[in-house]
Order: structure tokens, then C-alpha cells, then sequence
């Protein structure tokens, strides 16, 4: 084979212009979930309360699910831009996070220092995930065309392992970056020094990413007069309630995700497991990589991708109901009684949550294109990624209001594997009866308000015809 051949050969492979620079953009951007790793020690470094700190994730989420409805055009029209643009903006932002952590340790309670991280973690960062998150999607829909829901479920997986990833590298930076001597409010200094580090480290695999991703040779993107319909238009031309309930449903099993995943550290410890929560999150993390590559990947094998959206929620509201029945949250550990029968049950629930959430995500581009065709995918994606957003700002903050604020008497002081705790069983068990209504009325929108789309239409056709021959 001459040189020339193998060159045009690499250009053109599937996993070196697709799935490689997927991953390295998802794994990248994948890391905000790691927020919780270190959002206490932001929080006493800079001399705030972990509430207030808190605001910086949510707004990360919140401006990746408006980034990408609003800048969702420009991933359509131009995938190189895009993703440059999610490489500069991700990795300033983390970079930016960190100079405004160095600022607030020296100038304790400063409102300068809270707001920029708010800037620099919530909107320049967020704006960086929604760009980066959507540039690789339709890309490698095109290379996989037979096997699409696998293709951006193996993407979509590397945003979700990104946490189980970085999670123990995170932990052990904070203590190796410190020097002695460097605490402020016991926090060393190694928590600014980490996101100036991992800026570096994310722009470098962000921006080989970049340079990698290229759309197929053979698809031309129409431009112009070329474009046909736009995205409202092409929205319109099928029944509204059908892209009102996928929206809607996306939005439910996001915002339900994310009460529960804000309350998993905790409920694990409740449950007696304390010693083991990092080992517990870690495991979590895999069900949600593992859900979006595996609910995707079973999605290619049915007629209609909305099945896969009724399996997750059938399987949510059945755990959720074992829970709340047995009260497994609140008698799993009991003055130090473990019942395994309990805990098992509180585990599958934490762990299939996690697997629906991650499967929600990596489904409904594909589910999109089942319904409007690839023509303005980018930017359908990117507007229903708005579900996203407002569930950023609902799901944790109506957990965390649920267990702080209304439940807030019950919570009590326990000493659990040596070490005081403050749990507050009926709080977390509140919590699963919003969600698990919530779940409901998903599995109602997917059941009634989501037609089935042309493709599944014409299965059921020609399943029918062969049937009466």
C-alpha cells in the first residue's frame, strides 16, 4: 500500500475522525459531575457556604443546555469551529475557576471571588460544555449510519465515565499539589493549583480532538438555498406534541436524576455504608457510562427508539415504589443494623437511576433523527438540550430544598464506621415520591403524548403485510 493510500486511509477511518475525537472531547467535558469531589473544599477555601458554591454547577448545567440551544446552528454549519470553540471556553473556564479560588483563599468572603467562579465554572465553562457536548454527536451519526445509537452512545459514555475517571486522579491531586503549611480553613492549597493543572491537560486532549473530527468525505452539508426547511419548520411538520413530550419527558428523567444523584453520597452513608462511598460512586458513575452505551446500543435492534425510554421508566418507577414501600432508606441501617435485603434494594435503585440518566442522554439524538431526519439534527438536539438546562437548575436545588428546608426536623446526628454524620432518612425518602410521580408522568408522555415515527410506522406496515400473506 503506498503512503498516499495510507494517509487517505487514516483520514477516512471512522474511529480516528469519530469516535476517538469524541471521546476526547466527552471525557473532557465529562468531568463537571466531578463537582461534588471538591465543591467543600471550594467552599471553605474561599470562606462561603457550600450553598453558596453550589450555584456554580448549576449554572454549568444551566448554560450548557442554553449554549447548546442557542449555538446549535453553529455546530450544524461548521463542526471545527464548534469544537475549537468548546476547547478555548472549557479549558479558560477551568483555568479561570482556579485563579478565582487562589483569590477568594486570600481575600476570605470575597463576592468578587464567589461571582467569578460562578462566571468562569457556571457561564464560560458552560458555555464550553454545550458546544463541545453537541460537536461530536452528528459527526459520528454519519460514520456509524447503521449502528447510530451505538456510535453516540460509546461518546456520550465517555462524558459519563469521565467522573469515574478523574474522580480518584482529582482526590489525590488535592493532596499532592498542597504544600505544607498552605491550609486555609484546614483546605490546602492544592485546590486551585488542580484546575490550573487539568486546564492545561483538558485544552491539550480537547484540542487534538478537535484537530481529528472531521465529517464523512461523501456527505455534502447543505448550505444556502440547499438547507430546505429550518429547524422550527422541520419541528412543525410533524405533530408538536410529539416533540413537547420528548422534551418534556428528557427534562423529567434529568431533573429526576439529578435529586437523587445530589442526595447518592448521603443516602449511601445513611444505609451504613459509609466507608464505602467513594467505592459507590465510582460503581454509579459506570451504570451511567455504561447505561448511555447500553440502552443506545439496544435501541438500534428496535423498530421504535422511544421503547427504550418506557424500559427506563418502568424499571425507575418499580425500584422507586420498592423503596418507598419497604421505607429501605430509613431501615436499611438501624443503630447500626444492617439489612442487606434493604440495602441491596437502596444500591439497584442509586445504580439503574444512573443507568436511565445516562440512557436518556445518549437516546434522544437518535430518537430525534427517527422523527426529523438529519438535515438540522445539531440544532434540534441543541434546543431539546434546553431540557437540560432548566433541569439543572430544578433537580438538585428541589432535592436539596425537599431535605434542607421541608424535611429539615428530621434530620438527626449519627455516628456511623466511627465518624458523625448528619442523615436525614425521611428527607431522601420524600424525595423518591416526588420522583417517582415524576417518573409517572414521563412514562405517560411516552406512552400517549410520542407518536411513533415514520420508520417505525413502516416496520409495523410491513410486519402487518408479511403477517397476512
Amino acid at each position: 500500500m503506498s503512503e498516499n493510500a495510507k494517509a487517505a486511509g487514516w483520514r477516512e477511518n471512522k474511529w480516528i475522525r469519530g469516535a476517538i475525537p469524541a471521546l476526547l472531547l466527552h471525557m473532557s467535558i465529562g468531568t463537571v459531575y466531578c463537582w461534588s469531589i471538591f465543591s467543600q473544599e471550594i467552599a471553605d477555601y474561599i470562606g462561603w457556604s457550600k450553598s453558596s458554591a453550589e450555584w456554580a454547577f448549576s449554572f454549568a448545567i444551566f448554560f450548557l443546555g442554553m449554549s447548546a440551544a442557542f449555538l446549535g446552528n453553529i455546530v450544524e454549519k461548521d463542526i471545527h469551529k464548534s469544537s475549537l470553540l468548546a476547547t478555548i471556553c472549557f479549558a479558560s473556564g477551568m483555568a479561570g475557576t482556579g485563579f478565582f479560588i487562589w483569590y477568594g483563599g486570600q481575600h476570605q468572603h470575597s463576592v468578587l471571588a464567589l461571582v467569578g467562579i460562578y462566571i468562569c465554572y457556571g457561564f464560560i465553562m458552560g458555555v464550553g460544555l454545550g458546544t463541545g457536548y453537541l460537536s461530536p454527536v452528528k459527526t459520528l451519526m454519519l460514520w456509524f449510519q447503521d449502528r447510530k445509537g451505538l456510535a453516540t452512545g460509546l461518546a456520550v459514555a465517555g462524558f459519563g465515565a469521565a467522573k469515574a475517571i478523574a474522580s480518584p486522579i482529582m482526590t489525590s491531586m488535592l493532596t499532592g499539589l498542597s504544600s505544607a503549611g498552605s491550609e486555609i480553613n484546614g483546605v490546602g492549597n492544592g485546590i486551585w493549583k488542580m484546575f490550573l493543572v487539568l486546564a492545561v491537560a483538558y485544552f491539550i486532549m480537547m484540542f487534538v480532538g478537535h484537530l481529528l473530527l472531521k465529517k464523512p468525505a461523501g456527505w455534502h452539508e447543505p448550505t444556502g438555498a440547499e438547507k430546505g426547511p429550518s429547524m422550527f419548520q422541520v419541528i412543525k411538520s410533524k405533530p408538536i406534541g410529539t416533540y413537547i413530550g420528548i422534551w418534556l419527558m428528557f427534562y423529567i428523567n434529568i431533573t429526576c436524576g439529578l435529586a437523587l444523584i445530589s442526595q447518592e453520597k448521603m443516602i449511601v452513608k445513611c444505609i451504613g455504608l459509609a466507608a464505602m462511598a467513594g467505592v459507590m460512586s465510582t460503581i454509579s458513575a459506570i451504570f451511567n457510562a455504561g447505561g448511555r452505551l447500553g440502552f443506545s446500543a439496544m435501541a438500534d435492534g428496535m423498530k421504535d427508539r422511544n421503547t427504550v425510554y418506557k424500559i427506563i421508566f418502568i424499571i425507575s418507577i418499580a425500584l422507586t415504589g420498592i423503596v418507598i414501600l419497604t421505607n429501605g432508606i430509613g431501615n436499611a441501617n438501624v443503630d447500626g443494623n444492617m439489612n442487606m435485603v434493604l440495602v441491596i434494594l437502596v444500591l439497584a435503585l442509586i445504580f439503574m437511576v444512573n443507568a436511565g440518566y445516562g440512557g436518556g442522554f445518549s437516546n434522544v439524538p437518535n430518537l430525534l433523527s427517527d422523527h426529523y431526519g438529519m438535515s438540522n439534527i445539531s440544532a434540534i438536539h441543541g434546543l431539546t438540550l434546553s431540557a437540560w438546562a432548566i433541569a439543572g437548575l430544578t433537580g438538585n436545588q428541589m432535592a436539596s430544598f425537599i431535605v434542607n428546608k421541608l424535611c429539615a426536623s428530621s434530620a438527626y446526628t449519627t455516628v456511623i464506621d466511627g465518624h458523625e454524620y448528619t442523615v436525614n432518612p425521611v428527607g431522601y425518602q420524600t424525595v423518591l415520591y416526588v420522583t417517582g410521580a415524576l417518573y409517572i408522568v414521563a412514562l405517560l408522555l411516552s406512552l400517549f403524548l410520542v407518536r411513533p415515527s415514520q420508520k417505525a410506522l413502516e416496520a409495523k406496515a410491513a410486519k402487518k403485510a408479511a403477517a397476512n400473506k
